[in-house]
């Protein structure tokens, strides 16, 4: 089975992650997308997220009904921070009948060389882009990468994170069961030190 993995911090998970995901379905050969929710990015500061099982089950209410779309709390069991490749060799040897593509949006791409064995990454995996505003996609790397034609949404878990801190409606940015979750929970309703992007 050909498996898109989608990682992200996603805090919170939002609508704009929702349509990129279901565009990606619909055009490219993928039997599912995993939401790879990610309990420390190396490249962002550890503390200014939500903590990780709050957040996959932000994805899972947001996936709820959804035959093709997954949550996956892998890197929960790996080595903080957490590093792309590392998932990749994991999931490789637990599920070794699926094949794996790597969903990433232009501004993370940006960033590649950064990454730990990225030359690894380009070498071994199919990466699909979308662009996000502001970044265009410039592919400098010889390798397998397929630009993803999705819409582009202005919208952010920063900017979801700022409305609720401000007392602001974040309706139809969120699925509904994602809104009332952080409604009941009063998530990101008080200031954090050092707000990751995302």
């Amino acid at each position: 089975m050909n498996i898109g993995l989608y990682f992200g911090s996603f805090n919170p998970i939002h609508t704009g992650h929702l349509i990129i995901a279901s565009h990606i379905l619909n055009e490219q050969k993928l039997a599912e997308i995993w939401f790879v929710i990610s309990p420390q990015n190396p490249l962002k500061k550890p503390g200014s997220l939500l903590n990780e099982h709050d957040r996959l089950n932000l994805v899972l209410k947001a996936t709820e009904g959804e035959m093709r779309l997954k949550a996956s709390s892998v890197e929960f069991k790996l080595p903080k921070p957490s590093y792309t490749i590392d998932t990749l060799a994991y999931l490789e040897e637990k599920y070794p009948h699926h094949s794996f593509e790597v969903i990433m949006g232009s501004d993370s791409f940006e960033n590649l060389t950064k990454w730990k064995n990225y030359e690894l990454l380009l070498k071994k995996y199919k990466i699909l882009i979308y662009e996000r505003p502001g970044h265009a996609f410039k592919n400098e790397h010889d390798a397998g990468i397929e630009l993803v034609k999705a819409p582009l949404l202005e919208i952010s878990s920063t900017h979801v994170r700022e409305l609720i801190r401000q007392g602001k409606s974040i309706r139809y940015l969120v699925p509904d069961a994602v809104k009332e979750e952080i409604e009941i929970n009063n998530y990101y309703s008080t200031k954090l030190k050092n707000p990751a992007k995302n």
